[in-house]
């Protein structure tokens, strides 16, 4: 069984591009994410996958990455647009673990939408007079 290699491009709000390789892009993500990655996308906030490319074969991926980094923005542009004309967040497109991008753990833990902030009341809907 062969390896896996990924390369991506990620989009900020304000749309600046980070092009990157990785062989597990799930956890690439989950630490673009959590700003385990020191430098541009942690210090720009870059971490909405908006383009992804497989490969079986690590030189031809690192090649894709290089050539893609030589590109000038618009070009860029171009090849998101071409498969992803709304700039849409792609993680659900990746195999499997999903969830775990998107921080579900949190969720699962505390459900409410909204913690009471510091030293506001909470209604207790339990209580009866």
């Amino acid at each position: 069984m062969g390896h896996e290699y990924f390369v991506y491009i990620l989009a900020s709000r304000s749309r600046q591009l980070y092009t990157g390789i990785t062989g597990d892009l799930i956890r690439r993500m989950v630490e673009h994410r959590q700003g385990l990655v020191p430098g541009f996308t942690s210090r720009y906030r870059v971490f909405r996958l908006v383009h992804f490319e497989l490969f079986g074969n690590a030189n031809e991926a690192i090649a894709r990455e290089k050539e893609i980094k030589g590109w000038r923005r618009e070009k860029k542009i171009w090849l998101i647009e071409r498969h992803n004309p709304t700039w849409r967040e792609m993680t659900e497109q990746l195999p499997h673990h999903f969830g775990a991008i998107h921080g579900s753990e949190e969720k699962k833990t505390d459900p409410s939408p909204h913690p009471p902030k510091a030293g506001g009341w909470v209604r207790d809907d339990s209580a009866t007079n």
